[in-house]
């Protein structure tokens, strides 16, 4: 009998940026009508789960992360009774819902904001975090996010509140034992509704600091600094188990938080079983960062790392991509002489690591980075405040573009290319955002034609992982190649065994013999196209998926 909420190991799940994916009405605008319709592409792919960025009522200030009616469908989206019909089709073919939860703020337009903001004796009054100014000034030095100030005057009430992100974002306070009961209710509501999980967004924000001190960090061009300690304070952790004791372990829901968590032991405090939190956990790195130090032997440190602190206490959320980071292929890979091959291996690298899955839309026909002309063409406030930062700190406007353009979120953003004409496919009208003009290249249709594509990739790995027990449920040991670029690993159950090897080099390199000769068949490479495996020597970019022989595993 398999265990209450083992169920998760059994996932792949794909993310889906509505605004993006498909648009049915030819608004230039992706939309729930455009999802159903694309429900079989999805099926064919093989994944099991879907998770939704936000399709909730929002003025679209950060792209619906801005919610202004958590029990709504924004109207470009479409309505509830769509949403009724998608969650059915996706339940007819076996596909669970993971809704996107954003509760450390709202958007200012929302009925709590706008009655709380009018005065300092309402209802709503203590739903957000006012303060009084300080010698005419802000409480303190706080920057935003997104830029400048993390607070906002409100001649209404005299008062500041405090926004970590958007100003048009204000954050809720928990610390209002109200709010806490409405925000349980409304997350009750869609589980009642049919939602089986939920993808937590910045939750690592919710419990304030009551005297908010001026940060000492070093201010940004712009004159504000960000805070000394605002994530993962006790307190956030205590509101995050409340809300798995009130709502998510009793109703068996798969909850993802996006935490903010550099080191192990933190993302531990996150998704350690005995700590009652969240089953899985997205750790927010700016990409810039993950520009400057990645490394394939920082990866092997970091995966081994998390992957011993939590072995046996939690469980891990596999993911190259999401709609905040750069395209994976462009990031990690080789977007030009070795797109093809580069897409696949990091594919066959993350299915066989231990943990849950996670598809980026595009990722898996390899879409790529995408160079807009101007900053007017970017939508994302992040790529707008990079540039806006860069140019205040002295940069020339085409330095600054270059920077944005480089950790943009609207590489991830851009529209789903499904065939090569001059929109993609998504949309018969203009698109929302520009589509990247490489569709002619990188498209679903021709992709699923071509039995060698990266597309036809990602299928075989997600059958070979649902088919595979040491896939999805097996122990992991790290090889020694002596090659830093050279990672290897096996995946092993009792009765079965994998091993993997993954260049992440332009370089060719050699398999080691003590560790080939335990190499049975070679069920998959990056090369497929070439032929496949040819080894030892590995081709720039190559992946390779071994059958261990039947003797004992290498060590």
């Amino acid at each position: 009998m398999i265990k209450e909420k083992d169920w998760i190991k059994d996932l792949v799940i794909y993310q889906i940026y509505p605004r993006s994916f498909y648009d049915a009405n030819g608004d230039g605008i992706g939309d729930l009508p455009g999802v159903l319709q694309k429900l079989d592409y999805l099926e064919e792919l093989g994944i099991n789960a879907i998770w939704f960025s936000p399709v909730y009522r929002s003025p679209n200030d950060d792209n619906g992360y801005d919610i202004s009616g958590y029990q709504e469908i924004m109207e470009e989206f479409g309505t509830m009774e769509d949403w009724d019909r998608l969650r059915d089709a996706c339940k007819e073919k076996g596909i669970r819902i993971i809704m996107d939860l954003v509760v450390n703020h709202s958007s200012d337009e929302h009925p709590w904001f706008l009655e709380s903001r009018s005065s300092r004796d309402n209802d709503k009054s203590e739903y957000y975090i006012w303060r009084d100014p300080l010698d005419g000034h802000e409480p303190n030095n706080w920057a935003s996010a997104f830029g400048g100030s993390a607070w906002e005057y409100v001649p209404e009430r005299g008062q500041y509140y405090f926004h970590y992100f958007s100003k048009k974002q204000p954050d809720l306070n928990w610390a209002c034992p109200r709010l806490r009961e409405e925000i349980f209710h409304m997350i009750d509501w869609w589980v009642d509704k049919g939602v089986d999980g939920f993808r937590v967004d910045a939750i690592s924000y919710l419990d304030k600091p009551r005297d908010f001190p001026d940060s000492t960090q070093p201010p940004q061009p712009d004159g504000y600094s960000f805070p000394d300690t605002l994530a993962g304070r006790p307190g956030t952790h205590a509101y995050i188990r409340e809300m798995n004791q009130r709502i998510y372990t009793p109703r068996n829901v798969l909850t993802v938080g996006e935490v903010s968590a550099p080191t192990v032991e933190e993302l531990g405090n996150y998704v350690r079983t005995d700590r009652e939190e969240f089953d899985m956990a997205i750790p927010f790195v700016p990409p810039v960062v993950e520009i400057d130090t990645w490394s394939p032997d920082k990866l092997r440190h970091d995966i081994e790392e998390s992957y011993e602190a939590l072995k046996g206490n939690g469980w891990w959320a596999r993911f190259f991509s999401n709609h905040d980071k750069p395209r994976q292929v462009s990031l990690y890979g080789d977007d030009a002489q070795y797109w093809e091959v580069s897409a696949k291996l990091l594919a066959m690298f993350l299915h066989s690591l231990p943990g849950t899955p996670f598809v980026y839309q595009g990722e898996e026909i390899g879409m790529t980075n995408v160079k807009l002309p101007s900053i007017e063409d970017y939508n994302d406030l992040d790529t707008i405040n990079t540039y806006r930062q860069s140019l205040l700190s002295g940069m020339t406007p085409e330095a600054a573009l270059t920077r944005a353009r480089l950790i943009s979120r609207d590489n991830a953003r851009t529209p789903m290319q499904w065939d090569d004409s001059e929109q993609g496919g998504f949309t018969t009208g203009t698109p929302w955002l520009k589509v990247n003009p490489n569709t002619a290249k990188i498209n679903v249709k021709a992709q699923r034609q071509d039995p060698h594509s990266v597309y036809q990739c990602y299928r075989q790995l997600i059958a070979l992982r649902k088919k595979s027990p040491s896939l999805s449920r097996g122990d992991m040991t790290f090889l020694e190649t002596g090659c830093k670029e050279l990672i290897a690993f096996t995946r092993s159950t009792p009765g079965e065994a994998l091993m993997t090897f993954h260049n992440f080099s332009g370089q060719e390199l050699t398999i080691p013999d003590a560790l080939l000769s335990a190499a049975g068949e070679a069920l998959l490479s990056s090369y497929d196209r070439e032929g496949g495996y040819r080894g030892p020597v590995l081709r720039p970019y190559e992946s390779v998926i071994f059958r261990v022989k039947k003797s004992k595993p290498p060590q």
